[in-house]
């Protein structure tokens, strides 16, 4: 869930799990809220204007639609049981708002979708396809891919979360470094809640690649096209892609550290 900041009648906030408050410090405007429903309600707080006459927020539409519910008070709730909507349906909330004054959001979580999947079961075939079931999920969430390499998880692809209790089954074609590989699929909600699985290993017996550097041209040249990091001396990231062969001649002469297929190595521009 965001606040969207469209100048000057909007302001932009990002939701934690706490009160956010919304100040007013300029001119009227209105506050956009965004998220999904999820069987709870909005909370806010709403101080007295800078005049003291009246309250800072005086009309609320959910999508589109002005609420019932009294605003003109120090606190009020968006009551979604008086709106026609399903759990899992987009909300789109305005508060219009007075000048010089604020209001307070206290569950600003309510909105966002959190990740509740239970893995079923996860499998790898030889043809390279990632497979996995799942059930409980209460809200559409994509599903991260990471591949374990070169002593990190990666991410590798996403596939969209159906969203529902029942049985889910899911594919995603990967790509094998040699020896053992190690994949696994996670969730994550905009505020940075995760829902990893357990991790499925595959040892495949492709060759292992190598390279050689072609000093002539500047190039790493590899058995194979394959997946690959260049870091300097320090760590700092300063090239990748995939492909079998890769220019280095705007690299100075150094030391860097080169990663590919399932291997880290030391690599000397010269």
């Amino acid at each position: 869930m965001y606040f969207y900041l469209f100048i000057p009648i909007v302001s932009i906030f990002s939701l934690l799990e706490k009160p956010i408050i919304l100040n007013s410090d300029n001119d009227e405007g209105t506050y956009i809220i965004e998220g999904k429903y999820l069987d709870q309600n909005i909370y806010l707080q709403n101080s007295i204007c800078n005049n003291g006459v009246g309250f800072c927020a005086y009309e609320v539409r959910v999508n589109g639609e002005v609420i019932t519910d009294n605003v003109q008070s120090s606190a009020f709730e968006i009551d979604f049981n008086n709106i026609e909507i399903k759990r899992g349906e987009e909300v789109f909330i305005e508060v219009k708002h007075k000048s010089k004054c604020q209001i307070k959001l206290i569950n600003p979580d309510a909105l966002i979708p959190e990740p509740t999947f239970e893995l079923i079961d996860i499998k790898i075939t030889e043809e390279g396809l990632l497979k996995w079931s799942t059930v409980n999920e209460s809200n559409s969430l994509p599903f991260i891919i990471q591949q374990y390499r070169w002593n990190k998880w990666q991410n590798v692809g996403e596939v969209d979360g159906a969203g529902n209790s029942d049985l889910s089954e899911y594919s995603f074609k990967v790509d094998f470094n040699s020896g053992n590989n190690k994949f696994r699929v996670v969730q994550k909600s905009k505020n940075g809640k995760l829902n990893i699985s357990e991790a499925i290993y595959y040892n495949h017996t492709i060759p292992r690649l190598n390279y050689i550097y072609n000093k002539s041209n500047k190039q790493i040249v590899f058995s194979a096209a394959t997946k690959y990091e260049i870091h300097d001396k320090y760590g700092v990231l300063i090239k990748r892609g995939y492909d079998d062969v890769v220019d280095v001649s705007n690299l100075v002469k150094d030391e860097y550290w080169l990663s590919y297929d399932n291997l880290t190595e030391k690599f000397k521009k010269k």
